[in-house]
């Protein structure tokens, strides 16, 4: 087990498979770096070091009662790659991490990174607003902080079916992702499970994505429930000059797992282009 220390005390643990260039792999909401294990075998068995991490507050990570904020996750991600020695990183944001991603890029700059992917991202601002007026309902959130304050457990299995599409017709999910995703989920805080919850619903991210200047790539499902197309990949894909927008027809908020060969792929070109 490895764990890395930051700034304010915390540990942050870490899987580091694989030799090569690295490509360092941010998780989502509230799941940790396992649920990259098929991204990070298939770059480590292709020449690249692989490295995922559990965020604060998540998994085998530390659980401080406060601190869950982007200034503090991206604070993380600099710890990690300061404590490895990391340089020429391509840098995966998946969901809430696409946030962690395009944050630590304008608080911490782009020194040690050479190019960025944001997969199913939250970004640009997820919450609906008089100047995001066409983001999503504040009910909405509100109503997840409730359902998990009732009953996480439940919250978080019933939540598994629109995070992977298992409402729509074809959906082929096995029992076993599902179980491994709830495992992953409910080894969480409950208070950073709730925390994050505001963080990545009330967070604009707009200035964040002003300041990329590094390749990027950004891919989305058209059937993402979680993260909507139109309020999130759309709108950051139309933010960052020059970049490669693929969209991923009938995937869902959890196209790692349901369209898994085909990301594996995608990061594995874009991570050697």
């Amino acid at each position: 087990m490895t764990t890395i220390p930051t700034r304010d005390g915390n540990q942050i643990f870490v899987n580091d498979w694989g030799a090569g260039k690295p490509v360092l792999l941010c998780p989502g909401w509230p799941l940790t770096a396992d649920m990259w294990e098929s991204q990070m075998l298939f770059l480590a068995q292709n020449g690249f070091r692989a490295i995922g991490y559990d965020r604060r507050g998540f998994g085998r990570s530390s659980q401080p009662w406060s601190g869950y904020n982007y200034d503090a996750f991206a604070d993380d991600i600099a710890d990690i790659i300061s404590y490895l020695g990391l340089s020429e990183v391509t840098l995966v944001g998946f969901s809430m991490g696409g946030g962690d991603v395009v944050r630590y890029l304008s608080r911490h700059g782009s020194q040690a990174i050479s190019k960025l992917a944001l997969v199913s991202s939250v970004t640009p601002f997820l919450m609906q607003t008089k100047d995001n007026p066409d983001g999503v309902d504040k009910a909405v959130f509100e109503g997840i902080r409730a359902g998990l304050t009732a009953d996480r457990a439940q919250f978080l299995m019933d939540f598994n079916t629109y995070y992977f599409g298992s409402n729509r017709d074809g959906s082929c999910v096995t029992q076993g992702v599902l179980t491994q995703t709830l495992q992953m989920a409910y080894a969480a805080s409950h208070k950073a499970t709730l925390d994050c919850v505001t963080a990545f619903s009330e967070t604009d991210f707009s200035a964040d994505i002003a300041a990329i200047d590094v390749p990027t790539l950004i891919v989305h499902g058209d059937d993402d429930q979680t993260a909507p197309k139109a309020v999130t990949g759309d709108r950051t894909a139309k933010m960052i000059t020059g970049c490669i927008y693929k969209i991923y027809e009938g995937a869902p908020h959890a196209l790692y797992v349901t369209h898994k060969h085909r990301l594996s792929e995608d990061l594995l070109a874009f991570a050697r282009s």
